[in-house]
């Protein structure tokens, strides 16, 4: 209970001078209640209902369990920013007490809309949330909501709260532009930044290098085999020094990624080009490329799928945020659990076993 005293110490309580539960505990029951598979404020009220005598072997719980509206309410109220410092708090908590280091290797940035968090009448238009997702340690490292929807803003905005040093940010082609690839150089990380016709001078120039440079270039492909699907990659890197002409921080490569996929009777082939800081060798953007991806397979399909973010109908003021926030907090206490099971089996056992759901929360330190 002491370490969520520390992480949760600087978070201002959004409620007036009559509120009776104690915030820090409020926190700590939504937090163990999304660990055993709870979805929303009811269920966090009724888990608690139910947890109370494991509850009270660390919290005080002067009033009793908090009603579904009191965590409605303060999920509401909550500064959605001063909760997502409380998470950069929990993640450096966490990353010293599993002797993890500063990030490194790949971090891929990507947004995720909260498909059911918009009010009335605009259903084109939910909240998003941009998250910096820690490729080795399967963890995600920073998040932010797109102000007004704007992904690219949020993409920023998430890079300022992390320590990126000797790091290679890799993001799609949305965010290949100008003031992310000063912020990742300024960061003293490299960049890997998808390159589309978004950008056709750029393109333009990547591929006349490409075509110029013939048997010269650095070559590599890979093929897979799994689940009735197999693909080949190839790619291909060449210099491209023309950081200067683009005014394009660190720009010093450009890879061709070819994809062949077949499955079902189906093929596929697709082109596309990456933006480099550093002229990696055509093994490591392969392989660089690859690992970007995992942030659709291991974040955002456990969210959707495990959590079932997308099925969340809550919408009003800051709890979408919020409450995406503490998702993630669940979504790295179970990943970082030793014990060999699916995310789904982890949160049925921690709603069975108190043992289990008292390691969860207490393993990391």
């Amino acid at each position: 209970m002491e370490e969520f005293q520390v992480i949760f110490s600087d978070l201002p309580d959004p409620r007036d001078f009559t509120a009776q539960h104690d915030l820090t505990e409020i926190l700590v029951i939504a937090l163990a209640a999304s660990l055993c598979g709870a979805q929303n404020c009811s269920e966090m009220a009724e888990f608690g209902a139910a947890k109370e005598p494991l509850l009270r072997r660390f919290l005080t719980l002067k009033h009793g369990i908090p009603s579904h509206d009191t965590f409605n309410r303060v999920f509401r109220l909550l500064d959605p920013q001063a909760f997502a410092e409380s998470f950069q708090r929990f993640m450096a908590a966490f990353a010293a007490a599993a002797g993890l280091a500063a990030p490194s290797g790949v971090v891929a940035l990507d947004g995720k809309s909260l498909k059911g968090a918009y009010e009335a009448g605009q259903a084109h238009m939910p909240k998003m949330m941009v998250a910096a997702w820690g490729v080795q340690t399967r963890m995600v490292l920073a998040q932010s909501e797109a102000p007004n929807g704007n992904e690219v803003a949020g993409a920023l905005e998430v890079l300022n709260l992390l320590t990126l040093e000797g790091c290679v940010v890799t993001a799609d082609a949305l965010h290949c532009h100008r003031s992310m690839a000063k912020a990742v150089r300024g960061a003293k990380a490299d960049y890997a930044l998808k390159l589309k016709a978004n950008q056709p001078g750029l393109l333009a120039d990547a591929e006349a290098a490409l075509a110029a440079a013939g048997e010269a270039a650095s070559r590599a492909e890979t093929s897979d085999r799994a689940h009735g699907r197999s693909e080949r990659r190839r790619a291909v890197v060449v210099a491209l020094p023309l950081a200067r002409k683009h005014r394009f921080a660190g720009l010093a490569a450009v890879a061709r990624i070819e994809a062949w996929r077949s499955q079902g009777g189906k093929s596929s082939h697709r082109v596309y080009h990456v933006l480099l800081s550093k002229r990696f060798s055509a093994k490591t953007v392969l392989q660089v490329v690859r690992e970007h991806w995992s942030i659709e397979n291991q974040l955002h399909w456990p969210l959707d799928v495990v959590f079932q973010e997308d099925l969340s109908r809550v919408r009003k003021d800051n709890a979408p945020r919020n409450l995406s926030t503490l998702r993630h907090m669940a979504l790295n206490i179970l990943r970082s659990h030793p014990k060999k099971s699916s995310l789904n089996l982890k949160r049925r056992r921690a709603g069975w076993d108190d043992t289990f759901l008292l390691k969860l929360m207490t393993h990391v330190r």
